[in-house]
């Protein structure tokens, strides 16, 4: 899956970039489907705010989180995005089934 990283008003390192493709990865492996996914990292008034967009079975799903430190708003964004696609995993298969 490719992932592309945007920030504003904040920077990280290789490290850290790192550490945010691999958790997003695992999710790959979750929805073999997904192509990429976009993440967008911002920092205004003190606080961090991640969104995440992906397209998966032809509809976009998006996930937004905010908090005081980046990390648990990344991994907050993430579990978002982990139940919009179950929903949407859901939703195909009772399409398919009905």
């Amino acid at each position: 899956m490719k992932i592309n990283i945007q920030t504003h008003h904040v920077s990280i390192g290789d490290d850290s970039r790192e550490e945010i493709e691999s958790k997003f990865e695992k999710i790959a492996d979750h929805f073999p489907q997904l192509i990429s996914s976009d993440i967008i990292i911002r920092k205004e008034h003190d606080q961090h705010e991640v969104e995440v967009f992906t397209n998966y079975e032809g509809v976009r799903v998006s996930a937004k989180a905010t908090h005081d430190i980046m990390y648990p708003a990344i991994a907050a964004s993430l579990k978002k995005l982990e139940a919009g696609l179950r929903t949407r995993k859901g939703q195909l298969k009772s399409d398919i089934h009905s």
